[in-house]
C-alpha cells in the first residue's frame, strides 16, 4: 500500500527505531575493520548480508583479494525496466586492529565516540535503516535501489572501482553516505581529484671520499625535483602538490645511486588534472648523470559540480527544510567514490552523519542528527527521477 511520503512521517517512524540504529552502530564499530586487513573487513560485509536478508534483498559478495571485497545488494522483487538509483558506503576504516582497546565505544550526552563511527559506520547504518523505513511504510520507489558497500575506499577503491564505475553508468542518480562536512553537515556536490605520483631518481654510486667525481647523486637531483614540484602549487586555481615522503641513498659515505619521492596532488577540474599530470611527467633532471622515472597518476578524477549534481542538492535542501534542517553545500578537498559516480550520473555526497574527527583520535558523531539524516536519505530515495536532477 502506498502511503503519503512527507518527510515528517519518515522522521516519526525512524524516531521509534532510534535505539536500534544506535545498537547497530555499536555492533559495527565493535568489528574492527582496517582497510589493509581483508579478513577483518570481510567479517563486517558478512554481517551486513544478514541485514539485507531481513530486508528481502538479494546480495552478492565479491571474491576477496587484497581487500575484503564488496557487497552488492538489490531488492528481491523489482519491476522490470524501471530506473535504478545507487547508494554507496564503505566498511573499512583507517584504524588498526586493537584501537578499540584504547578508544572504546563511549556515549556522553549527545556524543558518541569510537573508531570508524564517523567515517563511516554510522553512514552504513543510515542506509540500512532508510531502506528498512521505506519497506515498513510500504512506499513504492520511483527507482530501484542498488546498494554497494566496499572495503577498500580508504585506500583508493582499487578493487571495487570497476564495479562502482559500471553501476554508475546505468543508474539515474547516486547517493554517497560519507560524513557531512562541518558542524551542519554540508553536502558535497564537488570534490577535488586526487593523484599519487612516485618520482624515482636514478644516479650512480661512488665512494664519497675517494672518488666523488665518478658518482652522480640521486639525492642532489631529488632536491631539485622537490623544489620543482612545490613550485607547481597554485592557490588561485586551488591546485595543491605535496611531497609527502622521500627516501634514498645507501649510507653516508656513498654517493646516492637512487632516491624517491611520493607526491599527493589535488585539483578541482579535468583541465587542471591534465595540466598537472603533464607538468610532472615533463620534469627533466639538471644533475649530470641522473635520470627520472615517474609512475602513478589520478586514481580519483575530479567530481565537478555539474548541473545535475546541483539539482539533486536543491531537492535535498528542500527536504531538509521540511525536516527542520538547514543544509548547505561544499566542495571537498578529499576524495570518495562519488568522484567516480559523478563522471556518469547525478551524484550527491556527504549524506552521512554529522560529527568530527575523521581519521583522528577525536572521531565522534552527534547523535542528535542520526535519525534526521537517515530520514533525509529515505526522502531522497522517494524523489521522482525527473525532479531530482537524476537524468543521465
Amino acid at each position: 500500500m502506498q502511503v503519503t511520503t512527507h518527510p515528517g512521517l519518515l522522521l516519526e517512524h525512524l524516531e521509534t527505531n532510534e535505539a536500534d540504529l544506535i545498537d547497530l552502530c555499536d555492533e559495527l564499530v565493535s568489528i574492527e575493520s582496517p582497510s589493509n586487513d581483508p579478513v577483518a573487513t570481510r567479517v563486517v560485509l558478512e554481517r551486513l548480508t544478514e541485514e539485507f536478508t531481513q530486508l528481502g534483498y538479494r546480495y552478492r559478495l565479491s571474491r576477496p583479494n587484497r581487500s575484503g571485497g564488496y557487497l552488492y545488494a538489490r531488492p528481491g522483487h523489482h519491476r522490470p525496466r524501471t530506473p535504478t538509483q545507487l547508494i554507496l558506503g564503505h566498511v573499512d576504516t583507517v584504524w588498526p586492529i586493537g584501537t578499540l582497546a584504547s578508544r572504546p565505544w563511549t556515549v556522553e550526552g549527545s556524543e558518541i565516540r569510537g573508531p570508524g563511527i564517523f567515517d563511516m559506520k554510522a553512514g552504513i547504518v543510515q542506509i540500512l535503516f532508510a531502506l528498512r523505513t521505506l519497506r515498513d511504510l510500504d512506499i513504492e520507489l520511483p527507482a530501484t535501489p542498488l546498494v554497494l558497500f566496499n572495503s577498500d575506499e580508504e585506500i583508493g577503491s582499487r578493487e571495487s572501482r570497476v564495479a562502482i564505475d559500471r553501476l554508475s553508468r546505468i543508474v539515474s542518480r547516486a547517493f554517497v553516505c560519507e560524513p557531512g562536512l562541518g558542524p551542519r553537515g554540508a553536502l558535497k556536490t564537488a570534490r577535488k581529484g586526487l593523484a599519487k605520483y612516485t618520482l624515482t631518481v636514478h644516479g650512480r654510486a661512488a665512494h664519497a671520499g675517494l672518488d666523488p667525481d665518478s658518482g652522480a647523486s640521486a639525492i642532489l637531483e631529488l632536491s631539485s625535483v622537490i623544489q620543482h614540484l612545490f613550485a607547481l602549487n597554485d592557490r588561485e586555481r586551488d591546485i595543491t602538490v605535496n611531497v609527502g615522503t622521500i627516501e634514498g641513498g645507501i649510507q653516508a659515505n656513498v654517493i646516492a645511486p637512487r632516491s624517491q619521492a611520493v607526491v599527493d596532488v589535488r585539483v578541482l577540474d579535468h583541465d587542471d588534472a591534465r595540466y598537472i599530470d603533464g607538468a610532472i611527467r615533463a620534469i627533466e633532471p639538471v644533475t649530470p648523470g641522473t635520470s627520472i622515472t615517474v609512475s602513478g597518476g589520478f586514481g580519483r578524477p575530479p567530481m565537478v559540480r555539474t548541473a545535475r549534481n546541483g539539482a539533486l542538492f536543491e531537492r535535498a535542501k528542500s527536504i531538509g527544510r521540511d525536516l527542520g534542517m538547514e543544509i548547505g553545500e561544499v566542495t571537498a578537498g578529499g576524495g570518495s567514490d562519488g568522484n567516480t559516480t559523478s563522471q556518469h550520473t547525478a551524484t550527491l555526497d556527504g549524506l552521512g552523519i554529522i560529527g568530527d574527527g575523521a581519521h583522528a583520535p577525536s572521531e565522534r558523531i552527534d547523535l542528535r542528527n542520526l535519525v534526521p539524516r537517515t530520514a533525509l536519505l529515505a526522502a531522497l530515495l522517494i524523489e521522482p527521477i525527473d525532479n531530482a536532477g537524476g537524468e543521465t
